[in-house]
């Protein structure tokens, strides 16, 4: 075999073959993490809206590190993540085929959210889901099935997972309809699990309960799309010469004359992007806490730091850009994730045993950056710009509003 000139590795991986559309828009968790015993009852996985990027100031607290000692200046990504309503459970038996569902049961009421998801047109329907559902919680033989059910879901299943859908609501988001999802139990007995879920029908589990500071979670989710491109724009092959006859942004050769058909190896145009991907390993910076009343005071210090102490929330000056206000809890995780923004991501808790100094480096941010994500912003606080730029004049030109008449 004779030599070649150039080294020339092929453009693009393969392992993420075929590069088509992804069925589902939410991010589908296809392994759950090992179940332990052990441990306390726990959710495995939460739901989130990825809102934006800014940048965090972090002091290294790595030994034997160049870098330790010294701030390091980092992206971080805000996933907004208001608290998942408990609407049903699951219960799965292990065949030799799999899993098998076993018994579903669904909560007495479940919110106008929840059931415009087993609507194509809310508006045209006449919204009868689960009325007749509903009626077995009151009478005597509808609750005799139930605690029946219970009981036999603690007898019989191996794996139990609950039902639970968002609050669209609670969103600068223009849907109505909620996003529901299977989210897999697990730590203690059955028995435990069935319990914990009986208990919490109807009820909001805050992203507190699920994730932990400094934990390292995967994020799975659908990616940004960008429509039907060409091969230099979707595998990164090398542009052809200027003078090349029908254009440039072609490949030359699409295989040899036999075997006479296209390999599945070859670049070729198609779609680019909203495809379905698990990004593992990242660090969660912060679980912020949404904007709540404290003693008769609004509280809004969640980007607040023991070095910047002012008082601010973790929207950026002027909102997210095409997204808004983040008034809920949230997550702060390193680096980027993927999706365009309002995107709906999975985040799960990690497969994996983290060992490594990485992973188990405390985080101590020093600053949050929240200057305006609209040009080149230079205060962090509506406060801060105003005391810099002094009195304006647009200030005084808003009129107090006029007392109302007494006759009123």
């Amino acid at each position: 075999m004779s030599h070649r000139k150039f080294h020339a590795p092929r453009h693009g991986h393969m392992g993420f073959l075929p590069h088509r559309r992804s069925k589902k828009h939410r991010g589908r968790v296809r392994t759950w993490p090992k179940d332990d015993p052990s441990k306390p009852v726990h959710l495995t996985a939460f739901l989130g809206y990825k809102a934006g990027m800014t940048h965090a100031v972090r002091e290294v607290h790595r030994s034997a590190l160049k870098q330790s000692k010294r701030e390091e200046v980092e992206a971080v990504t805000i996933i907004e993540t208001p608290p998942l309503i408990v609407a049903g459970v699951i219960g799965y038996i292990r065949t030799i085929r799999g899993l098998r569902s076993f018994k579903t049961i669904f909560a007495e009421h479940l919110s106008d959210d929840c059931r415009r998801r087993f609507y194509r047109n809310w508006h045209k329907s006449k919204k009868k889901a689960f009325t007749k559902y509903s009626k077995k919680w009151q009478d005597e033989t509808g609750k005799k099935q139930l605690d029946k059910d219970f009981s036999l879901m603690k007898k019989y299943c191996s794996v139990i997972r609950v039902i639970v859908h968002t609050q669209m609501r609670l969103l600068p988001i223009k849907q109505k309809k909620a996003h529901i999802m299977e989210v897999q139990l697990n730590g203690g007995s059955i028995s435990d699990k069935v319990d914990w879920v009986k208990e919490r029908l109807e009820q909001a589990v805050p992203v507190s309960a699920v994730f932990y500071q400094d934990e390292m979670i995967d994020v799975i989710g659908v990616t940004r799309g960008h429509g039907f491109k060409g091969v230099t724009s979707r595998w990164h092959t090398k542009k052809l010469p200027r003078k090349t006859h029908k254009g440039l942004r072609k490949v030359a050769c699409i295989g040899a004359w036999h075997p006479a058909r296209v390999g599945f190896t070859i670049a070729r145009a198609g779609q680019k992007g909203y495809h379905h991907r698990t990004e593992l390993n990242k660090k969660i910076y912060r679980i912020g806490r949404g904007v709540h009343v404290q003693d008769g005071k609004v509280i809004r210090n969640n980007a607040s730091t023991n070095y910047d102490t002012s008082q601010k929330t973790v929207t950026p000056m002027g909102g997210f850009p095409h997204y808004g206000e983040v008034n809920n809890d949230f997550v702060m995780v390193k680096g980027c994730v993927v999706g365009a923004k309002k995107r709906i991501l999975t985040l799960r808790k990690s497969l994996l045993v983290h060992t490594s100094r990485k992973a188990t480096e405390v985080t101590e941010l020093k600053l949050i950056d929240t200057t305006s994500k609209f040009g080149h912003g230079c205060f962090q606080t509506a406060q801060e710009k105003r005391a810099f730029m002094g009195p304006r004049k647009r200030d005084s030109l808003k009129k107090p509003p006029e007392p109302l008449p007494e006759d009123a």
